[in-house]
């Protein structure tokens, strides 16, 4: 099999023919739902229809390709690699979709996401396959990385000496009125179109007539081809028994690599076939291309009413009948309290409409896509950390994350097979992510708006989860310390990044407030010293009882947040009992929770219920408040300084003392990394087994365990080994940080578990994304749209680094001489406003570029090396 030419695609990860079963690569847009490409070159995994949907493959759903050669032989293939030994035994015989089919004996998967390749060999057929599948990814721009289509390229090589007759045929099941778990199709039909405004693309529109337009699993697909010529069709396949559906399309498209429609006989779920034929001389590649498109407007909400709260809001809802206009939902959505529908629907009329209009634009789409991927994968930094990074931004196109008509931009925590896992945008889960914030800063915004113009209330508390719609935004009534206290820090990070003022003075009468929530009679920290000693609800999904690292640190970078934010709204005052508070609280937890090794729980049981403010204790921990269970205690927690890890992102500071933090590290890495698993006793959910090796949640070197401490001490989860690693980087701990992320992903091999999905409380666990802070600890990025600053390390020999601050992203080389370094700043896409550069710990430089600088443009200078504050 040839390789693929390397200069079209970057490739950062081959996975060989014995990796490839658990690959599923997700194809779609952020908050459009996903299709994914296998291992083998299948279409698996159809979650386009507003949820989750693992394992739901449409019936005789797959690509084929067709041989015509000189004599009249014909050779018909499935284009996917091989079944595996695994999968042949079922009660029926194999239980893979499509099994039947014969396909290529070897393969091989090439990935650099948002691009795949699947490379297709057989010795009995003379021409090599590489289907070529992506959809475009470009940071900053939330529009062009939010379309609902996957772009399939099959890439046809002619590897004999004849002049060859090659079809291939995209068959899809026209399946609209499920999504795979509920609803069934009711009356579908399918359409052969021309775009009349796109000469280039024709295809199929699928559609229903019996699906009512209000329920969930409404809407259209499309399957297109940018062919100009050789297309032929079919809008239905036979409706005949014992299995001679398939047997009658097989028998037609290996006649003559063309299609003849059919009548389905009235079927409700009507297959949609497409095919296009090219010649091949001798040696001779040529390629053909499809577009899957989808358009499902009726996403509900993830909270949705009970029959008495439907009661009630109908009875409000009738107080303003009377104002409403007929088409106060718009033309094409549901007047249905549970409906907060889709963004990506309110930009195009249907599937059809999404291909012909990204038809039109496909090699800017694909270019600008390919640019910043293949410069970060060129990016002098470890292969791991480029892998953990970039393979993790598929979470953002899954149904983890949607946006609802408005644009804003939610998340679950997590996918179960069938449903969400976890709503609301989980503050506690979120805060440890940095992908959103410097990749696509208008939607991290659009999750401050909501957190702090809905989900707080006037009193402070902020709801962990949020209620849909947002008129129900803090339903709940419930806080979570972590998840407040790192909103405020990420507050102020989206602020510097976005160097919007009027946002912050926008938010920051509800931000001042959530911190003041902390101390409220009962609260969080009711004696206002600084410590957390109160009913502390948190990500481990208990409340501690009493001072701890792990609050104690969120906290202490919540209070320099605000201190900051507060400073520079002229809030003096605030700003320095921000300060105090802070300072006292760090000298407290430095004397008295770090036992010299690593920071401790002291735990304080509460008097009673009466001493805890509302909505503190949801209810998930201790039942015996007189000695509350399910606590850390004397436990090496492996997170306990993630507050540290996003001061460190903020440029915020050290929170606690430095050394003591960084032997709390060295500790982490000691007991808690274990090189492998085959003694390790988990009485939980196992994420890493046997000879895995893993940084566990919490061990207890120094004895006094609980008897029940809290739930996930036992267990291996990446998003707190990503915080853990990634603060080890920031401390200059190179090896043992990359090492950490290098086990994270040596359990993502393809064959163990898929590399695009790291799991927690659900399959593609928002929590994960933080392997992105990986990236910005080895560069030392920082920007401030404030300051109009951009920071790098210095590096001491030629390297080149991608950045992107969520608004704009690039290329920084550095060049080091004797006396300065020599930088260049190129912009790839958006504009970077800039006054200065800053080489940590070397020195500055002023520069004029106020204004931006622009997409394509490049800015050299020279940085003399100098000992300088940044």
């Amino acid at each position: 099999m040839k390789s693929p030419d390397k200069k079209c695609w970057p490739v950062l990860v081959e996975y060989d023919q014995e990796h490839l079963r658990r690959i599923a690569m997700p194809l779609g847009g952020i908050g459009t739902g996903t299709v994914s490409l296998g291992g083998r070159g299948d279409l698996r995994d159809w979650e386009i229809v507003n949820r989750p949907a693992k394992g739901f493959s449409p019936r005789f759903t797959f690509f084929a390709l067709n041989l015509q050669l000189p004599g009249g032989q014909s050779i018909t293939r499935a284009i996917e690699g091989p079944v595996e030994p695994v999968d042949y035994e079922g009660a029926a015989g194999s239980n893979v979709p499509n099994h039947g089919l014969p396909r290529f004996r070897h393969c091989r998967f090439l990935a650099a996401y948002p691009f795949g390749q699947v490379l297709l060999s057989d010795p009995e057929v003379p021409v090599d396959v590489r289907l070529e599948a992506f959809n475009p990814l470009v940071p900053g721009d939330a529009e062009v990385s939010g379309l609902p289509v996957a772009v399939l390229r099959f890439v046809l090589t002619n590897n004999s000496e004849e002049c060859l007759s090659a079809s291939v045929c995209g068959n899809v099941n026209n399946f609209i009125g499920t999504d795979g778990s509920q609803g069934a199709p009711c009356k579908n039909v399918n359409e052969f179109r021309s775009a009349t405004d796109q000469p280039s693309l024709s295809g199929i529109l699928m559609r229903s007539v019996g699906v009512s337009p209000q329920a969930e699993q409404f809407g259209t697909m499309a399957l297109t081809t940018l062919a100009a010529s050789g297309i032929s069709c079919r809008t239905a396949w036979a409706n005949l028994s014992w299995g001679d559906t398939l047997l009658d399309y097989w028998d037609d498209f290996s006649e003559d690599g063309r299609l003849e429609d059919r009548d389905s006989g009235g079927v409700d779920a009507p297959m949609a076939s497409l095919a296009v034929n090219v010649d091949l001389a001798p040696g001779e590649t040529q390629s053909v291309t499809f577009l899957l498109a989808w358009h499902f407007p009726n996403r509900m909400t993830w909270t949705p009413r009970t029959h008495e709260s439907e009661q009630t809001h109908e009875s409000e809802a009738k107080k303003g009948e009377e104002e409403k206009p007929a088409d106060c939902c718009g033309a094409n959505a549901v007047c249905d309290p549970n409906r907060v529908g889709n963004y990506y629907t309110t930009q195009y009329k249907d599937a059809y409409n999404v291909a012909v209009r990204v038809a039109s634009e496909l090699p800017r789409l694909e270019s600008e896509t390919l640019e910043w991927v293949r410069a970060f994968c060129e990016s002098d930094l470890p292969q791991v950390v480029k892998e953990s990074a970039l393979f993790n931004l598929s979470t953002f196109r899954t149904q983890t994350c949607f946006r609802t008509e408005d644009g804003r931009f939610f998340g679950w925590e997590g996918c179960h097979d069938r449903v969400g896992c976890c709503p609301g945008s989980c503050t506690h889960v979120w805060n440890y992510e940095q992908a959103t914030a410097f990749l696509f800063g208008e939607l991290a915004c659009s999750m401050r708006d909501t957190e702090f113009t809905h989900a707080t209330r006037d009193d402070g508390l902020m709801s962990f989860r949020t209620h849909l719609p947002l008129d129900r935004a803090t339903e709940s009534g419930l806080a979570a310390a972590d998840g407040q206290m790192g909103c405020l820090m990420k507050l102020y990070r989206d602020w510097q990044l976005s160097g919007d003022d009027e946002m912050l003075r926008r938010f920051w009468p509800k931000a001042r407030k959530s911190l003041e929530f902390c101390w409220a009679p009962g609260g969080w920290d009711a004696n206002k010293d600084g410590v957390m000693e109160g009913c502390q609800h948190n990500t481990m999904d208990v409340e501690y009882f009493g001072p701890n690292p792990q609050m104690g640190a969120w906290y202490l970078g919540a209070l320099r947040a605000a201190e900051e934010m507060a400073g520079y709204l002229g809030d003096a005052t605030f700003a320095d009992t921000c300060r105090d508070l802070f300072e006292s609280g760090r000298q407290w937890m430095d004397t008295h929770l770090f036992n010299g090794e690593y920071y401790e729980h002291e735990i304080r049981p509460p008097k009673d219920e009466t001493c805890i403010a509302p909505g503190l204790q949801p209810g998930y921990g201790a039942a015996n408040l007189a000695d509350p269970e399910l606590q850390l205690g004397a436990g090496c927690l492996v997170d306990q300084l993630v507050g540290q890890f996003l001061s460190h992102v903020c440029g915020l500071g050290y929170l606690l003392d430095e050394q003591n933090v960084r032997q709390t590290l060295r500790s982490i890495l000691r007991y808690n990394s274990k090189e492998n698993l085959y003694g390790h006793f988990n009485h939980l959910r196992s994420f890493a087994l046997n000879e895995e090796s893993a940084l566990l949640m919490a061990t207890y070197p120094r004895g006094r365990r609980p008897r029940r401490p809290f739930p996930y001490y036992n267990e291996v989860m990446t998003g707190f080994e990503y915080s853990t690693a990634v603060h080890t980087l920031y401390e200059g701990m190179i090896d043992e940080g990359v090492a950490a992320i290098a086990a994270i992903r040596s359990r993502y091999d393809g064959n163990k578990r898929n590399p695009f999905d790291e799991a927690e409380c659900g399959h593609h666990y928002a929590r994960a994304m933080a392997s992105w802070g990986a990236v910005l600890a080895l560069t030392g990025f920082r920007y401030s749209g404030v300051t109009q600053t951009i920071e790098f390390a210095a590096a001491s020999q030629p390297t080149r680094w991608f950045w992107s601050n969520g608004y704009a992203c690039g290329l920084c080389e550095q060049e080091p001489a004797p006396d300065h370094i020599n930088v260049t700043l190129t912009v790839f896409h958006g504009s970077l406003k800039l006054r200065r550069i800053v080489l940590t710990q070397v020195g500055s430089a002023e520069v004029d570029i106020s204004e931006g600088l622009t997409a394509g443009r490049s800015l050299q200078l020279r940085v003399s090396l100098q000992e300088s504050e940044p």
